[in-house]
């Protein structure tokens, strides 16, 4: 719906006509600027620019304060465009699209799909608008709801948070040597790095919760693997550990760090575990968080997986009603909070073909990993050198707790913490996994 009358536009707003402080009606103007030392704002929606300041804010004022706060140089949007959906509770929508460096704000129309949605109540909006760092509040809060792109919808809040110190959240893409794009969000300006990478089928926002915790000490960079998230997806690469570690170590270079610690969950861990064997120089401290480990006992599908190839996923047929109905029976609790964004992030790169492919190539890769012999993996973990943690959950049915016992007699020396959670303990358990993080990396 194009609205061509200014008092349309307001009501579209959940605002009349006369609600505004100040109206300035101005046919294809499309800028934000500053008005006065009160905050306000200059908004572009269909055809109206409407000023509206930051004191008793209504939701669309508060809505229009966040954009007026847009800083493009935060957020990273592939292609260059995007479109995220503000969702008031009991209000009209508006569609936020960012185009280049420019934000404009549209009436929600169901002809667009979003890249990504944020929803709240009218207090939540208010809130947020009101306080620099309420956005990301409210979201590990759960009281704004974000489904779809989490890099975008995550992206969207720290680019609008007003925001300016040294070390504030922020996106980005690394231009790598044989690794293509990397995608990645960093926070912190601390004198040392922790790198984290995420698990299979997952993406850097998972560590948005880790960023959050540490970045006041250390500078905090989360990567999307290559094959994952916004990063490049080569079509017939390895995607096996000691690839995954050179990967990560090109994203060093790109970042321009020499020696970082590394933090990685499920798959993310097992690549950090190859990283500290490949090169112990340029890998600190180890702090693995559920790491995926090579299989003890039998595994009768191997010789069935060697033969087959992950490039087959490129012509699987993935309709999402049928693929998401799937991972939702398999995930009985889907249905909200960060496991329903973890489905959408998982799903936006396993219905692209070269997603699929990736991610079943280092599926394959995970369930093949040799356990024994010269080159096993259980042989090798008893030269790594580096300092390690392991973060255990009890209730993690994919890496058991029983395969502490074995890191136990390969790495005496290692540390240990036991947490009641299950695979993602610095989602599922943020404060307990920071708390031993830190204590750790301070007693080093």
């Amino acid at each position: 719906m194009i609205l061509a009358h200014p008092k349309l536009v307001c009501q579209g707003l959940g605002r009349s006509f006369d609600e505004f402080d100040v109206n300035l009606f101005e046919l294809g103007v499309s800028d934000f600027v500053p008005a006065d030392g009160l905050a306000s704002i200059s908004v572009v929606l269909g055809y109206v620019m409407a000023t509206a300041t930051s004191q008793g804010l209504a939701p669309a004022d508060a809505i229009a304060a966040l954009a007026g706060r847009f800083d493009p140089d935060v957020i990273d949007i592939p292609g260059g465009r995007a479109r995220v959906r503000l969702e008031v509770t009991g209000a009209q929508a508006c569609d936020a699209i960012v185009a280049g460096r420019r934000l404009r704000l549209r009436p929600a129309t169901e002809r667009a799909e979003p890249d990504a949605v944020l929803s709240a109540d009218a207090a939540t909006w208010k809130r947020i608008a009101a306080d620099l760092r309420g956005g990301m509040e409210a979201f590990r809060a759960d009281r704004l709801r974000i489904r779809g792109s989490l890099h975008v919808g995550v992206g969207f809040l720290a680019a609008t948070s007003g925001a300016e110190e040294p070390g504030r959240l922020e996106f980005g893409t690394l231009r790598t040597r044989g690794f293509g794009a990397i995608s990645m969000l960093s926070a912190g300006t601390g004198p040392e790095t922790i790198v984290c990478l995420h698990g299979l089928g997952g993406t850097k926002a998972s560590f948005l919760p880790t960023v959050n915790a540490l970045a006041d000490d250390y500078r905090v960079v989360a990567l999307d693997l290559p094959g994952f998230g916004e990063s490049d997806k080569p079509i017939g690469a390895p995607y096996d550990a000691p690839w995954f570690a050179r990967s990560l170590f090109a994203a060093m270079d790109a970042l321009g760090v020499e020696r970082a610690h590394i933090a990685g969950n499920s798959m993310g861990g097992r690549v950090a575990i190859e990283a500290g064997l490949a090169d112990r120089d340029r890998t600190g401290a180890l702090l693995l968080l559920s790491p995926a480990l090579a299989w003890l006992r039998a595994r009768p599908w191997a010789p069935m997986l060697r033969a087959l190839r992950p490039e087959l996923g490129l012509i699987q047929p993935a309709p999402r009603p049928i693929v998401e109905a799937m991972v939702k029976r398999l995930v009985p609790s889907g249905n909200g909070g960060w496991t329903a964004a973890g489905i959408d992030e998982f799903l936006r790169a396993y219905l692209t073909r070269s997603g699929r492919a990736a991610f079943y190539a280092a599926a394959r890769n995970i369930y093949l990993d040799e356990p024994h012999g010269d080159q096993g993996f259980w042989t090798r973990l008893e030269s790594l050198q580096c300092d390690s943690l392991f973060v255990w959950g009890r209730k993690d049915t994919l890496v058991p707790i029983g395969f502490m016992k074995h890191v136990e007699r390969a790495l005496p020396t290692a540390g240990h913490v036991e947490l009641p959670c299950g695979h993602v303990p610095q989602v599922e358990r943020p404060r307990e996994t920071h708390t031993a993080i830190r204590k750790f990396l301070a007693e080093l």
